[in-house]
């Protein structure tokens, strides 16, 4: 038997939802073969098998969310019973009894031997001279030795209630995941061994938090928990929105000349069978006008006191999926002919409203569009990708009067608004910028003189 455990799909990530299951107890199954579809807090990602043999169990939901290195499913490979037995409970326990031969399955997990532990293994007394060590190792044990012995039991009941947080009974990476997702250990009700918390506690606790979840259902309102894509966008959207100082500038431009080259790329062999839209042409804008002003092109390290000056476009398109929004970009995109950045950009929204965007496309992006216009929206105010300074909106094409040699004409007519970091963009650049996206819609030739 072959124990299978979530591994880490990306950048330190801690877990992950369950979504779909391609195989059931039973099956056969190949190395490589696709068994699980999940989401993190980036993407969904399909899992392969390790392990060639028959499906003997699945030990996760789909829609349970597990946590990274936590076994989801057993592959009888005929090598007969797995070689560490689950222990998920002991996992959970208060180490209030010592086990130094334990191993823990992941870095920071488990019992870390400590001096009280190592000094018996030094020592050449016999067994019967040890349990004095393990009793002074701990410390709050001391107290309760004069009390009945029925004390030691009496805290159970209370663990569940409003226990002060250095008393909570928790192991140190659950307090910390605590920590990191703002909530309390003393209100929850621990439901490991002896009311110790889990960590499936606090993730309950995220999910359903307080008794107010309990009438979440009914006819005037329904909760919907917050995970996945959609918990990890608003965690950046708001680190994004308070720490850095967003400027944003509106321009409304007339593309007519935008329009009507899009119409004669659409017949030019070399984009043949490949989709041609005016977002096309803004990606180039935007590309083009990143290279006469390289500082929109950089991020702004707080650690170093620096701005990094990126000599790669990483082009991030922000799309909206039914798991929430998602910015990939299109790597080296400053690299690409005009064909190769359309099939570019068409891959990269043709994958990612089918919810099979990989978490390492949507790292590293530099610069931003978000075409709002898809919706019917003249314009907006974005919030910049975190580790970026600029995002462009390119709000909806419309007919509108338009003054041109003098007279009023009907033009095609859409609306720029860039939003940049002022730390880095002041309002000089910004216009310029936006100024010179602008321009290029306006007379796509300008790309070529500029590009």
């Amino acid at each position: 038997m072959k124990e299978f455990k979530l591994p880490d799909v990306g950048e330190g990530l801690l877990e992950a939802e369950i979504v779909r299951w391609h195989v059931k107890p039973g099956d056969p199954v190949k190395v490589n073969q696709i068994i699980v579809e999940i989401e993190t807090a980036k993407a969904v990602v399909e899992l392969p098998s390790p392990y060639e043999g028959v499906i003997a169990s699945l030990l996760a939901e789909e829609g349970q969310t597990v946590d990274v290195g936590k076994p989801i499913i057993v592959v009888d490979d005929g090598s007969g019973p797995p070689a560490t037995p689950p222990a998920a409970p002991a996992e959970d326990m208060v180490p209030t009894i010592p086990k130094p031969e334990r191993q823990p399955v992941l870095v920071g997990y488990g019992v870390k031997p400590g001096a009280a532990t190592r000094r018996p293994r030094k020592s050449t007394a016999p067994a019967a001279e040890r349990p004095p060590a393990v009793e002074v190792r701990p410390e709050p044990v001391a107290p309760v030795a004069p009390v009945a012995p029925v004390a030691p039991v009496a805290p159970v009941a209370p663990v569940a209630q409003n226990v002060p947080r250095g008393t909570v009974f928790a192991k140190p990476p659950v307090r910390k995941l605590a920590k990191d997702l703002g909530v309390d250990l003393g209100t929850l009700t621990g439901t490991g061994p002896n009311g110790t918390i889990t960590r499936e506690d606090v993730h309950a606790a995220v999910a359903s938090p307080g008794p107010v979840a309990v009438v979440a259902q009914g006819p005037d309102e329904e909760r919907i928990p917050i995970k996945g894509v959609r918990r990890a966008t608003a965690q950046a959207m708001v680190t994004s929105a308070f720490t850095a100082p967003h400027v944003t500038e509106f321009l409304q431009v007339d593309v007519t000349g935008t329009v009507e080259a899009v119409k004669r790329l659409r017949q030019l062999a070399d984009f043949a069978e490949i989709k041609v839209s005016p977002l096309l042409l803004v990606a180039k804008a935007v590309l083009v006008a990143a290279r006469r002003y390289p500082m929109v092109n950089s991020s702004w390290d707080e650690a170093n006191q620096e701005i990094v000056v990126k000599h790669r476009v990483n082009l991030g398109i922000a799309a909206a999926t039914p798991r929430g929004l998602i910015v990939p970009n299109v790597k080296d995109a400053h690299a690409l002919s005009l064909p190769d950045l359309a099939r570019a950009l068409g891959a990269l929204v043709e994958t990612a409203r089918a919810g099979r965007t990989q978490p390492a496309e949507m790292s590293g992006g530099t610069v931003t569009i978000t075409n709002v216009g898809v919706f019917g929206v003249d314009a907006g105010t974005p919030i910049i990708n975190p580790g970026e300074s600029a995002i462009l909106a390119f709000g909806q094409i419309r007919d509108l009067p338009w003054v041109v040699d003098g007279q009023i004409v009907p033009r095609k007519v859409c609306t720029l608004a860039l939003s940049f970091d002022h730390r880095i963009v002041d309002g000089e650049l910004g216009s310029l910028f936006l100024r010179d996206v602008g321009a290029m819609l306006e007379d796509p030739l300008r790309m070529l003189a500029w590009g």
